[in-house]
């Protein structure tokens, strides 16, 4: 049966889509059956993908909203080794609605139920909010992975997402654990990115994954061309430490 990761960081603009995109298909490189879930009302991941939003008959709104199945809203693109549930716009109401369903943070959990052992892995791509869509994401998960980028404000916030996590697991989710935090968009150049660096590294140890995702104008373009950056340019400083991140997560997951 497939594992459940959440890729979440409340703070916008830190990688968090590219993580999971790119992650997945780095995954997929390796042989890894993949399920990428765009939980984002913004539909990043899903565009990201090469997946038109607008053209959506059925999206993991309707999945967690609706009696959908999770296996019809799964969609398989041509240029990808990985399957992908998308989203759109729908998925912001979702907020709302969700108020006054029962059990309403485990509405996905049941949802993938029936799906998960179709996969090896199932990462979600989380909004940039500790949010009701965020909560279903962590309470069907096994695992948090954290993209967080070193720069002057990098920990703030990112106390409650921990706290939160921790709630989650005493409440409704014991099994819940932080996988671990992947530091993005570094450039090695920058004091200041070096200096955080470390103060990650001082305060959650060998929970900071060693592999570094670096600032690549390639990994930037990727999504823009709907397709993870592996495809893109393989050989791009980009594509090479999201392998390296993907065998990096394997290893730490089989131990």
């Amino acid at each position: 049966m497939g594992n459940i990761y959440a890729v979440t960081n409340q703070k916008g603009g830190v990688g968090k889509t590219t993580t999971t995109v790119n992650l997945a298909a780095s995954l997929a490189e390796n042989g890894k059956k993949v399920l990428l879930i765009d939980l984002d009302p913004q539909g990043n991941a899903t565009t990201g993908c090469g997946v038109d939003k607008d053209s959506l008959e059925i999206s993991s709104y309707d999945v967690i909203m609706t009696t959908a199945k999770a296996a019809d809203a799964i969609v398989s693109p041509e240029e990808l080794s990985f399957d992908v549930m998308p989203t759109n716009t729908d998925l912001t109401a979702a907020e709302i609605q969700l108020i006054d369903v029962k059990l309403r943070e485990h509405r996905l959990r049941v949802a993938l139920e029936s799906t998960r052992d179709r996969y090896d892995y199932i990462l979600i791509d989380c909004p940039p909010s500790l949010s009701m869509l965020t909560i279903n994401a962590l309470v069907a998960a096994k695992g948090v992975i954290i993209p967080i980028q070193c720069e002057y404000y990098a920990l703030e916030g990112l106390s409650s997402l921990l706290k939160t996590v921790e709630r989650i697991k005493q409440r409704a989710n014991p099994s819940l654990e932080v996988t671990g935090l992947v530091r993005t968009m570094f450039d090695a150049r920058n004091n200041l990115a070096n200096q955080v660096s470390r103060q990650l590294i001082t305060h959650f140890g060998n929970k900071v994954f060693h592999t570094i995702i670096p600032r690549n104008v390639r990994l930037a373009e990727a999504p823009s061309h709907g397709i993870p950056i592996v495809q893109y340019d393989r050989a791009s400083r980009g594509s090479l430490a999201h392998m390296a991140l993907a065998s990096e997560f394997v290893r730490r997951e089989n131990k």
